[in-house]
Formats: C-alpha cells, sequence, structure tokens
C-alpha cells in the first residue's frame, strides 16, 4: 500500500522528503495568495521549499481572494 497524505480531503502519494512546494505542485495550486496548514500548523510561505510533510499528515491549502 502507498504511503499517503491528505490535502483538502484528497489523498495523495507521498515520500520522504516531500516538501509544501511538491504537494502544491502535485495539486496544481499556482494561485500567489495561499494559506497553508499542516495537521493544523500554519506554515509560512518562506518555509514552503524547506519544510517536510511528515507521512499521514492533512494539508489544508485556502486560497485568499481579495474584492471590492
Amino acid at each position: 500500500m502507498p504511503k499517503q497524505i491528505t490535502i483538502n480531503g484528497h489523498k495523495q502519494d507521498w515520500w520522504e522528503g516531500m516538501t509544501v512546494r511538491d504537494a502544491l505542485k502535485i495539486m496544481n495550486y499556482t494561485f500567489p495568495m495561499l494559506v497553508v496548514k499542516i495537521d493544523n500548523e500554519l506554515i509560512s510561505r518562506d518555509k514552503y521549499d524547506e519544510t517536510t510533510i511528515p507521512e499521514g499528515a492533512e494539508l489544508k491549502v485556502i486560497h485568499l481572494i481579495s474584492g471590492g
């Protein structure tokens, strides 16, 4: 059975050393204004490339949209 994480309710394959940036690429999340949480812990944008995701983690990615 492949190792997995959950991203916004969707199961995705996981690998050792997987980063937040990797997860965003898998899901094609390219919008510049994102909020990312791993198991309810907020991850700052400047840490996306270095923050690794633990096996079985739950990621929540929220798109911030402004308007007027």
